[in-house]
């Protein structure tokens, strides 16, 4: 890629019932993030953090949505308004935002960054769908609505930081579920998203899932978010992340994932995030290190 890249931590654990997801921006610099971007010299710098409250200094009732329940919802809001400047600064600076999660509520403040001024298109590598709303979650986390948010569903209809005009459904598109709550699993049916579970994946095979994902996402748009959350890989090769779910992607499907995403969208790459990546349950900060390799082959790194 001969595009430069500005890098963002977003150290957010609001919206998640597991602390620890707030380490993950860390522990993706700690194993070599700069250097490995550096190393396809890709121009890369860091924006630094975007400043997150934590738990104990936070009413998780604050925000509270009219109806259903959203946990931490204003302290989300906040963050994700402050995030989505520093994305749509660099993108008004001709950079490509990197933003190292931290839960997936951060991708609403990444997306609406991004969406302020195009068309955008979304691909969700994800065991989850995230497409709840506070009405039909069962566990009131944010971080399982984050495209429910960014399209205006039920409460966020309207909402001037959530909701992200630029995004039309029918160019979002979710690879990996394998974990999706009752209501939530009727919505996405009902709906123009496309949705690619495990099983399609085993019986189509992901090159071509992810081909199909970016054809659905570029159609119409003036660009395309990647959204990779480390819980799309199966445990055993990621097991440092918030919410494991067995029967994922293997390490080496990932990165074909990833090298078909960097060829396949080229300069149609807006902005790319890596999300849920939680120290605490890691094995010698394995699945940190993974997320580096991967975000490397998304920006251009190949075998040969």
């Amino acid at each position: 890629m001969d595009r430069p890249v500005r890098v963002f931590g977003a150290p957010m654990d609001l919206g998640a019932d597991r602390r620890g997801v707030d380490m993950g921006p860390s522990a993706i610099r700690y194993a070599g993030l700069t250097a490995e971007l550096e190393s396809l010299g890709i121009d890369c710098e860091d924006g630094g953090d975007v400043a997150v409250p934590s738990p104990s200094q936070t009413d998780p009732e604050s925000g509270r949505p009219p109806e259903g329940r959203a946990k931490y919802l204003a302290a989300t809001e906040n963050v994700c308004q402050r995030l989505a400047d520093d994305v749509a600064g660099a993108v008004a600076d001709g950079r490509v935002p990197l933003v190292l999660g931290g839960d997936h509520s951060i991708a609403i403040g990444t997306v609406g960054g991004v969406a302020r001024d195009r068309d955008l298109g979304v691909i969700w590598f994800d065991a989850h769908a995230d497409f709840n709303t506070p009405a039909t979650t069962p566990s009131g986390n944010v971080h399982g609505m984050s495209i429910a948010a960014i399209l205006g569903r039920g409460s966020f209809a309207g909402s001037d930081w959530a909701e992200a005009p630029g995004v039309d459904p029918e160019n979002v598109v979710v690879v990996g579920l394998r974990d999706v709550d009752g209501a939530e699993g009727a919505a996405l049916r009902e709906s123009d998203v496309t949705a690619f579970t495990m099983t399609d994946v085993d019986q189509r095979g992901l090159p071509n899932v992810t081909r199909e994902a970016i054809e659905i996402a570029t159609d119409g748009t003036d660009g395309v978010h990647v959204s990779l959350d480390m819980d799309f890989l199966d445990p055993t090769e990621a097991p440092g992340v918030g919410t494991p779910v067995r029967g994922g992607a293997s390490y080496r499907e990932g990165h074909t994932a990833m090298e078909i995403v960097s060829r396949k969208l080229g300069s149609d790459l807006a902005s790319t995030e890596i999300v849920e990546v939680n120290p605490i349950l890691d094995d010698h900060n394995r699945t940190a290190e993974l997320a580096v390799e991967l975000a490397a082959s998304g920006l251009g790194k190949r075998i040969l």
